[in-house]
């Protein structure tokens, strides 16, 4: 009995001491929390009083694996005020922390021969290792390289020192004592074997930052990188090329990188280990960049640039596209295929005679970028062991999953991914606009339709996107370990690790939010005319958010301890604020056109907002750049955000094109209403508000305004009882909002119509109110419909989800606009019928019969499997299901469906025809598209019977469709961004009367 409770107070006590090292942090793949602050048992000490271990590594071990342990060290002394002292020995002593790699250290290699550690889990595994107590030391032994370090950095961050320490001023978590739980700890080779950064699109701001910092972009900037990558248990690096040469402008910067442990590439446009800076260099001496004149001297130029850097750990990017990442030749694919197929011979050669062994030995990946894809489709292949990288369509959505006559393949697939992007559609640069949720999905059907051999991420600066960063490098390493609904769970251990346990989850909100409503509409494709002023409160709402957003970030700095403020600056407050800006700009801006055009003379105050905002802009900036942490940052902020007209960068930032109203010379009304655009008393049509009805039971504004100087006074009667005014008149100089509701009580039944008479001395304006009182639906589960046209449905809110024969349809929380979305599991899931397919049901109300065009807003999800098609189906009641092209709405960015190509292509199929422009899509408004919405509306007709209760089917056809939000019967008449609001309603009406609706 006694063993038993001393047992249980060491439970007790070890629990104890883990939630306070772990800080509420939930277990996301990795090794669980080790780190205690008080000894639990035989629990090794790595701080106890004054004393720390020293840290002991063979002389003779990899250089990287010696200057990890350094960092191991210095990283002790940021939590505890006191060093571990590294000792480079091969003898053991007692009480300290032994670091090593299998088979590169006699200090490890001799602890195995004597059998006190076992490493036959991890030997010979790529990039795993163990940390285990042994007797009075502590072992860190790693398969290779590179997972040593991995071993060292893990133990780093457990004891409190962020990743992000240097590239983001995380704070470092202080201890006076620090222990390691006895054990054994197996850390498991990655599930995708390469991951790492592509720097692009690295001018002005990282090209700027770099030069006020370290007189450019050389190996004194590119060391803190390589720990960075290193720390995130990452191993690859796409250098920065934009009139960069990392292997020329700083020839120390290759050969730190390998001893760091880095495996270094190039862009998916330079070959063999060749920058373009290197080429365009020499333009004069080597000639053009055309294979099909100029291959020898190409030749030579690559064999150069091989025999330079073969001793280094390379994946060589094989093939060629034309000078300057653009499609190579003339345009005719056939030809550019057959001079590729060429050059991929002609460099494989150059490749066994450099190392001098078969290249299928020496890693390379061949890039499926743009047109290239084409080529591929036609039947261009590389061979086998040479990986397939392909990549999204620059915006964050993969354009193929893993083919199924690929995933033998010796070389792998892989995967080139945007969270940046300079060029075509659009450039999407400056800030964070892209949320874990979407991340998780997007990588999850690349990982699990076999694309796992290589994820390189274009990262733009590095900075601000550092969240995305950390998420991709966390998942690659274990795509299985996050789930769709621990996305929150992610977030929350991510400003854990960086800003401890007590304000975590504000501020995983704010940034989840920040990135959200970035995502809903990108800063650089904002346009005045995106949201509505006029209906639904759209405008409103999206500006309140905002608001809101920037209140809780600001609340919240004021609570950050000092050595957290510059972190929380550039993590939290920063993007928060300066996307918030830049939205309200943009909505300022709207809201003076649209005033500037009614005659309100509020529109100046909206064009003062606006300038007012766009001067804030320039001075959050110049705090990040001049201000955090003592200059660090100089220049990182450059980019220019406002006021894009095409897809590239403008020379500077400038506001959106706004109006000044000159009032009249004395007080006169002037009267505007929700759901028109159109001002009052000089419009043609008699001002009119929306239908009200008694089952959604709408309130609708009138707006007041004086066109000229002075005060205006105004009365507002309703000539029917059950017509309800906010106030029955007002003093305004500028405008005053009424409100219009109805008395559903005192309201007769049927439709009725009676008007607001606004009057302003002999002026008078009347604003017709149309009502319908009719009896609601006897049902018994909330459903969603209504009387009065367009209203939506979120696809989360289904009233059934019926499993199919290999499928069904799963919740994915905050991804997309709204609260969640449907997407399927799992993603591998072959094809359907609707007979076998899982389906969604949904309970409507339809006021009307006929004809019914319901919309499905679907994530924009790429045509990833041409061969076979991307579907959906949708039906009402027992209705045969409609299975409709998912694509309808794709933008061709890269010109794949053109007939020229659809002839040469083995799998494409062309486009289906978009039909009929709705306000919902709005396909010939300026910056919308499927891309830029970051949603893809599908229209089908259905035929309903009759009036009343229904249930709507959407089946899965095709597994990698991602259901969002329905919307039915779309109103032109009052056209929006975002669609009707949702309205569940929860009980029916109590009328007696039977109204038919015509």
């Amino acid at each position: 009995m006694i063993k038993r409770k001393v047992l249980c107070y060491g439970v007790i006590l070890w629990m104890i001491c883990f939630v306070t090292m772990a800080e509420g942090q939930t277990q996301l793949g990795g090794l669980p929390q080790y780190i205690t602050q008080n000894p639990v048992g035989t629990s090794f000490p790595i701080k106890v009083g004054s004393k720390t271990a020293s840290i002991v590594v063979d002389p003779d071990d990899w250089k990287g694996v010696i200057g990890a342990a350094n960092d191991l060290g210095d990283d002790v002394r940021k939590v505890t005020g006191v060093p571990s002292i590294v000792v480079k020995s091969q003898q053991l002593s007692k009480g300290n922390i032994v670091v090593g790699t299998i088979g590169k250290s006699k200090l490890i290699d001799g602890l195995i021969a004597s059998g006190k550690i076992n490493v036959s889990t991890v030997k010979g595994k790529w990039e795993s290792f163990i940390i285990q107590t042994v007797g009075d030391n502590l072992v860190i032994a790693g398969s290779d390289k590179r997972g040593t370090i991995y071993g060292i950095y893990d133990v780093s961050e457990k004891i409190g020192v962020s990743p992000w320490y240097w590239w983001a001023d995380a704070p470092v978590k202080k201890s006076n004592a620090l222990y390691i739980k006895a054990g054994k700890y197996i850390q498991a080779s990655p599930k995708v074997k390469y991951r790492g950064i592509f720097i692009n699109d690295e001018s002005p701001s990282f090209s700027g930052w770099a030069k006020a910092n370290f007189g450019g972009i050389n190996s004194k900037a590119y060391v803190h990188m390589f720990e960075l990558l290193l720390r995130l248990k990452a191993n690859y690096l796409w250098p920065a090329m934009w009139g960069n040469a990392f292997n020329e402008d700083d020839p120390m910067s290759p050969v730190l990188a390998d001893e760091y442990g880095i495996v270094m590439g190039t862009s998916h446009h330079e070959p063999m280990m060749r920058s373009q800076k290197e080429y365009t260099k020499r333009q004069k001496e080597i000639g053009a960049w055309d294979y099909t004149t100029n291959a020898e001297n190409l030749k030579k130029f690559w064999t150069e640039g091989l025999e330079r850097n073969k001793s280094y750990d390379n994946l060589i990017t094989m093939g060629m596209r034309g000078d300057g990442d653009v499609a190579m030749g003339k345009g005719d694919d056939k030809e550019n295929i057959q001079t590729l197929r060429n050059v991929v011979s002609d460099q494989r050669e150059i490749i066994r005679k450099v190392y001098g062994k078969d290249p299928a030995e020496v890693p390379q990946l061949w890039a499926i970028f743009t047109e290239v894809q084409r080529y591929y489709d036609a039947g261009m292949n590389v061979p086998d062991d040479v990986t397939l990288l392909f990549c999204d369509n620059n915006w964050g959505y993969i354009r193929r999953t893993g083919p199924a006559k690929e995933l033998k393949r010796k070389g792998g697939l892989g995967m080139y991914y945007h969270i940046d992007m300079n060029g075509g559609p659009w450039n999407d640069r400056w800030i964070n606009t892209t949320t874990v949720p979407k991340l998780r999905e997007q990588l999850s059907l690349a990982y699990n339709t076999g694309i796992d051999r290589i994820w390189i991420v274009n990262v733009g600066d590095l900075k601000p996107k550092e969240v995305p960063i950390d998420f991709i490098m966390r998942y690659a390493w274990d795509p299985n370990a996050i789930s769709a609904d621990q996305t929150d769970d992610y977030m929350r251990n991510w400003a854990t690790g960086i800003f401890g346990k007590e304000h975590a989850s504000e501020i995983a909100d704010i940034v989840s939010k920040y990135s959200k409503y970035n995502l809903i509409r990108k800063p650089e494709v904002q346009d005045p005319r995106i949201f509505s002023f006029v209906n639904y409160n759209e405008a409103d709402k999206v500006l309140k958010k905002w608001k809101e957003l920037t209140n809780q970030a600001e609340a919240l700095e004021k609570k950050m301890p000092n050595d957290a403020k510059d972190a929380y600056y550039q993590l939290v407050l920063y993007p928060a604020k300066a996307s918030a800006g830049v939205a309200e700009i943009y909505l300022a801006a709207g809201r003076n056109n649209l005033y500037a055009k009614q005659g309100r003379i509020s529109a100046n105050d909206q064009a003062n907002r606006a300038r007012e905002l766009f001067e804030l802009d320039k001075q959050l900036s110049e705090r990040y750049n001049k201000l955090v942490d003592g200059n660090k940052w100089q220049n990182m902020m450059s980019d220019v955000h406002i006021g894009y007209r095409q897809w590239s960068m403008p020379r500077e930032n400038s506001l959106p094109t706004m109006t000044e109203v000159t009032p009249l010379s004395s007080p006169a009304i002037g009267v505007a209403v929700e759901g028109s655009t159109n001002a009052w008393p000089n419009a043609e049509v008699q001002a009119e508000l929306p239908q009200f009805d008694v089952l959604d039971k709408q309130q609708y504004f009138i707006d007041v305004f004086n066109r000229g100087t002075g005060m205006i006074a105004f009365t507002a009667k309703p000539d029917k009882p059950w017509i309800k005014v906010s106030a029955s008149g007002g003093h305004t100089a500028k405008e005053q909002r009424l409100y219009v509701t109805i008395d559903w009580k005192a309201a007769p039944e049927g439709k009725n119509s009676g008007n607001v008479e606004i009057s302003q001395g002999d002026t008078k304006i009347l604003v017709a109110v149309n009502m319908l009182k009719a009896n609601a639906p006897l049902a018994k589960v909330p459903f969603y419909g209504g009387f009065s046209g367009e209203f939506s449905i979120p696809a989360h809110k289904f009233s059934a989800n019926i499993a199919g024969a290999n499928a069904k349809w799963k919740v994915l929380p905050n991804l997309g606009r709204a609260e969640a979305c449907m997407g399927i599991s799992p993603v591998t899931a072959p094809s359907a019928t609707p007979d076998n397919a899982p389906r969604l049901e949904y309970n409507v109300f339809l006021g009307k019969g006929g004809n019914t065009k319901v919309c499905l807003g679907i994530l924009p999800t790429q045509d990833i499997n041409p061969s076979r098609g991307l579907r959906i189906a949708v039906s009402i009641d027992g209705g045969e299901p409609v299975i409709t092209d998912a694509r309808k709405g794709y933008v061709d960015t890269f010109n794949e469906y053109t007939p020229a190509n659809l002839k040469n292509s083995l799998v494409l199929k062309p486009l289906p025809p978009l039909g009929a422009d709705y306000a919902l899509v709005s396909r010939r408004q300026q910056r919308r598209n499927e891309i830029f919405d970051n949603l893809r509306w599908l229209d089908v007709d259905l035929d309903v019977k009759q009036p009343g209760m229904h249930t709507l089917k959407v089946f899965m056809i095709d597994p990698e469709l991602v259901l969002e939000n329905i919307v039915i019967n779309p109103d032109n008449d009052h056209p929006s961004y975002l669609g009707a609001p949702p309205i569940e309603h929860q009980t029916a009406s109590t009328l007696k009367s039977k109204i038919v609706i015509k």
